[in-house]
């Protein structure tokens, strides 16, 4: 397995641990008499922790980049190219990571700041891995 794959795989793990985290909150919630429909589609329960509301928000953050970061690996894989991907693949797990941490950890000016700078980190990352791919 090469070390993009692995980053892939590392991102995803993290992708879903962090589903998993909202999810048991929200089976706890329903089981203490939360109604199921508390949850509705594109809008968030004002009566959730800011925690899980951060953890919610990380999750959805992580989702809108895993399937760049994937495309990228494995047509790095399918082209044969897979030095491409390979020197970059774990600073985008570390980036991401990260991002997830401080997003979690609370909302004011240097934490988001310091997100859009991990989330940038990431962005030159999947940039230089779409050039090394072109050439």
């Amino acid at each position: 397995m090469t070390i993009s794959i692995q980053a892939l795989l590392l991102f995803t793990a993290w992708t879903f641990l962090l589903v998993v985290v909202v999810f048991a909150y929200r089976g706890v919630a329903l089981l203490t008499g939360t109604s199921i429909t508390s949850w509705p589609r594109g809008s968030k329960n004002a009566n959730d922790p800011g925690f899980i509301q951060r953890v919610a928000d990380a999750h959805a953050n992580s989702l809108e980049n895993l399937p760049i970061f994937a495309v990228l690996v494995l047509a790095a894989q399918a082209v044969g190219k897979p030095e491409v991907t390979a020197g970059l693949a774990m600073y985008v797990v570390y980036a991401r990571l990260a991002q997830s941490g401080v997003h979690i950890l609370g909302v004011n000016t240097p934490l988001v700041l310091a997100r859009a700078t991990f989330w940038t980190i990431q962005l030159v990352c999947f940039g230089l891995m779409f050039w090394g791919l072109l050439r």
